[in-house]
C-alpha cells in the first residue's frame, strides 16, 4: 500500500511538472509576425497582422497628437515593416518594449478615430498563421484633420440613413420558379414583394433601392455591383421556392457559406447560380496575397452580421408564418458574396405548394411578410453591436 501512495505521488509530481514545462514553452514561444497589411474601407482603415502564435497585444489610442499605439508582446518581426501613409495614417515608427519582450507600434494619425474593432482569428484551414485585426473609424469622430499630401479625408455622417438595397430574385426572361396551380411567375412575386418591403422599410425611415423595379434580367455578377455602388448598408435578396414535393412549405433564410447547410440548400444554389464571384472590392493599391487576406476577414465579417439579421427575421416571421425546420441555412448563393455587405436571401415560400402559391398571390399577404421583415430590419439597426459598427 505504501508503495502505491507512493507511486501515485511519483507519477503526479511528473506529471505537474510537464504541465509546467508544457505552459512556460507555450507561454514564451515568440510571436514571428509578417509585414503589416492595411486596407481601406468605407469609414476608415483595416490593419492586418500575421503572425506563428496567439497574438498577446494592447492597443490604445493617444492625442496630441493624434496617435494609435500597438504593443505586440513577446513578438518580432524578420525586417522593420513599412507602412505607406494614406488618408488616415500619416507616418509609422517602431521600437521596442522594455526588456526586449516585444515591439511597440506607434500610427501618427491625420484625423481622431476610434478603434471600431479589435480581434484575433485562429489558423483554419489552408490560413495557418494567427492573425490579428484591427479597425480603425472616423465615423462619429468630430476633428480637425491634418491631411497628408494628395490623401483624401474622410467624411463622416453618423446621422445618414441606413440604406438597404432589396433584390426581387429573376426578370425578364428568367421567370424563376413557376407555380403548379396557377402557374405564377417566381420573377413576379418577388418583384410585387420587393415593392411592398421598399414601401415598408420607407415608412421606417430607411433608404431604400432596387436591383430592378421593372420585369428586366439582371445578372448576378450585376446585382452585387449594385448593391456595392449604393453603399449599402444590408442586401435583401427576395426568391419563391419550388420542389417536387407538392407537400413542402414554409419560408427559410439563406446566408452564405462555401459548404451549404444540406443537400437542398446545396441544390437550390446550383440551380441559381449562374456564376461564382466575389465582387466589386477596391484594393487596386495592395498586392495579391493582401487582398485576399482583406477580402476574406471582411467577408468573415459580413456573415456575421448576415447570421445576426437572419435571426432576426425568422424571430419576426414565426410569429405569423409556418417556417421550414431549420429555418436559417447557409449555401453558396452568388449574390451573397459582397464580401463588405451583410447580405441575406430569403425564400418566401413554395410556388409548388397550392396553398402557399395562392398566399403569395395576394397583396394582404405579402404585405404581412413585409412587415415583419421591415421589423427585423429595424431591430437588426438597433442592435449595439452593429449600430456601433456603422
Amino acid at each position: 500500500m505504501v508503495n502505491l501512495m507512493y507511486c501515485k505521488r511519483f507519477f503526479l509530481a511528473i506529471l505537474l511538472a510537464l504541465s509546467c514545462v508544457f505552459y512556460a514553452v507555450n507561454s514564451f514561444a515568440v510571436n514571428r509576425v509578417s509585414d503589416i497589411r492595411t486596407g481601406h474601407q468605407s469609414d476608415g482603415i483595416r490593419i492586418v497582422f500575421d503572425g506563428t502564435e496567439k497574438f498577446q497585444y494592447d492597443a490604445f489610442l493617444l492625442g496630441n497628437p493624434e496617435r494609435l499605439v500597438i504593443d505586440l508582446k513577446n513578438a518580432t518581426f524578420a525586417s522593420t515593416p513599412k507602412v505607406r501613409a494614406n488618408a488616415l495614417i500619416k507616418s509609422f515608427r517602431m521600437g521596442d518594449i522594455g526588456g526586449g519582450k516585444g515591439k511597440r507600434l506607434v500610427f501618427e494619425l491625420n484625423n481622431n478615430a476610434n478603434i471600431k474593432r479589435k480581434f484575433a482569428l485562429e489558423p483554419t484551414g489552408a490560413q495557418r498563421n494567427w492573425r490579428l485585426v484591427i479597425d480603425l473609424s472616423t465615423q462619429g469622430i468630430s476633428s480637425n484633420p491634418k491631411p497628408a499630401a494628395n490623401a483624401a479625408t474622410y467624411k463622416p455622417n453618423p446621422h445618414r440613413k441606413k440604406i438597404v438595397v432589396l433584390d426581387p430574385g429573376h426578370g425578364g426572361k428568367d421567370p424563376g420558379a413557376i407555380g403548379r396551380s396557377y402557374k405564377t411567375y417566381e420573377k413576379n412575386v418577388t418583384l410585387s414583394m420587393g415593392k411592398e418591403l421598399r414601401k415598408q422599410l420607407e415608412a421606417k425611415g430607411f433608404k431604400v433601392y432596387m436591383t430592378r423595379s421593372t420585369d428586366i434580367f439582371i445578372p448576378l455578377r450585376q446585382r452585387v455591383a449594385i448593391a456595392r455602388s449604393y453603399h449599402a448598408d444590408l442586401f435583401i435578396s427576395l426568391h419563391a421556392d419550388s420542389t417536387y414535393n407538392r407537400k413542402a412549405q414554409g419560408l427559410s433564410i439563406y446566408t452564405l457559406s462555401e459548404t451549404a447547410s444540406d443537400k437542398e440548400a446545396a441544390a437550390l444554389a446550383e440551380r441559381e447560380n449562374k456564376a461564382d464571384i466575389i465582387d466589386g472590392m477596391d484594393f487596386s493599391d495592395n498586392s495579391p496575397e493582401i487582398n485576399d487576406v482583406l477580402i476574406s476577414l471582411s467577408q468573415n465579417d459580413s456573415r456575421n452580421k448576415s447570421s445576426k439579421f437572419a435571426a432576426y427575421v425568422v424571430s419576426e416571421m414565426r410569429r405569423i408564418v409556418k417556417l421550414v425546420t431549420n429555418t436559417h441555412k447557409f449555401a453558396g448563393f452568388a449574390v451573397l458574396k459582397a464580401p463588405d455587405i451583410p447580405s441575406v436571401l430569403v425564400e418566401l415560400g413554395y410556388l409548388s405548394n397550392h396553398n402557399e402559391e395562392k398566399a403569395l398571390r395576394d397583396p394582404s399577404y405579402r404585405k404581412k411578410l413585409a412587415v415583419a421583415i421591415a421589423k427585423a430590419v429595424e431591430v437588426y439597426f438597433k442592435d449595439p453591436e452593429i449600430s456601433s459598427s456603422i
